[in-house]
C-alpha cells in the first residue's frame, strides 16, 4: 500500500493576525489544504490519504473535505489527530495506519506539508519510485544563494561550498516499517536534534535518496508567501 500523509498541524504563527492555521487560509477561492489534497487525489498509485491536524481542527478539516472534495474521492481521505511536533505527527499518522489497515513490509508513506499546494505529479511519482528502490527520499532543490552559518547569530562560523548545498522541500517518502524502527531507536538527545523525518535516517547513518523538487513547490508560511501563491495560481489559470 502507498499512503500519503498530509501534515496539517501548523498553527501559522508567522502568518500574522489570522484566526485559523495557515493551511485553512484561501488561495483563490479554496483553502490551501484543499489544493494540496487535490494534487494527491489525482495520483492513482496512492491508496489512502491521511490528514494529520490538531485535535481542535479535526472537525473543521472534515467539513472542508465534505464541502470541496467530490463525494467519490472522499473515501480515500481520513483525518486524525497530530502530535506535539512534526515527527510525532508523522508517527501519529502511522499509528492510525497501523490500527486501521496494518502495515506490511513494502508499505510506503509520502509525507507532505499541507501548505505546499503546488506539488507536481512528477515529484510525487519520483518519490514513490525512489522510496521503493532506496527506502527513503527527500525532495530538494539546489541552493542558488550562498549559505552562511552563524552559531551565535552574530558572526560567521563557516560558508559551506554552495555546490554541496540543497534546500529541503517535501515530500519526504519512506518505507513505513523502516521509519518506525529508526524512530523507536532514537534516544532523547537524538530526538531533540530532529528538524524533519529525513534526519531520522541521517542520524542513524541510513542513506536518503535525493529527488529533484521545483522552485515553485513553495511552503506558504508568511503573508508574502500567500501573495506569491495567489500569483502562481492565477498564472496556472492563465496558462490553461
Amino acid at each position: 500500500m502507498i499512503y500519503a500523509e498530509i501534515l496539517a498541524g501548523g498553527r501559522g504563527s508567522r502568518m500574522g493576525n489570522t484566526d485559523m492555521p495557515k493551511q485553512f487560509l484561501l488561495i483563490g477561492s479554496r483553502p490551501i489544504i484543499i489544493h494540496t489534497l487535490e494534487r494527491f487525489l489525482l495520483n492513482d498509485r496512492i491508496n489512502k490519504i491521511i490528514v494529520v491536524t490538531p485535535r481542535e481542527w479535526i472537525q473543521h478539516t472534515i467539513d472542508l473535505i465534505k464541502k470541496y472534495i467530490p463525494l467519490d474521492k472522499q473515501e480515500y481521505i481520513e483525518v486524525c489527530k497530530g502530535g506535539s511536533d512534526r515527527n510525532e505527527s508523522i508517527m501519529s499518522g502511522i499509528r492510525h495506519i497501523q490500527n486501521n489497515f496494518g502495515i506490511n513490509d513494502d508499505d510506503i508513506i509520502i509525507t507532505h506539508d499541507a501548505v505546499r499546494p503546488f506539488i507536481t505529479h512528477r515529484i510525487i511519482n519520483d518519490n514513490i519510485d525512489m522510496a521503493i528502490d532506496y527506502g527513503a527520499t527527500d525532495t530538494v532543490i539546489p541552493a542558488f544563494d550562498t549559505i552562511v552559518e552563524s552559531i551565535d547569530n552574530n558572526f560567521i562560523n563557516s560558508i559551506p561550498i554552495r555546490n554541496h548545498m540543497y534546500q529541503g522541500q517535501t515530500p519526504q517518502t519512506f518505507k513505513i516499517k523502516k521509519i518506525v524502527e529508526l524512530y523507536n531507536s532514537l534516544n532523547g538527545e537524538e530526538k531533540v536534534l530532529l528538524t524533519d523525518a529525513a534526519k531520522i535516517f541521517a542520524i542513524k547513518g541510513e542513506m536518503v535518496k535525493l529527488v529533484d523538487g521545483e522552485r515553485f513547490n513553495i511552503k506558504i508560511t508568511t503573508p508574502y508567501d500567500l501573495k506569491l501563491a495567489n500569483a502562481l495560481l492565477q498564472g496556472d489559470k492563465n496558462d490553461k
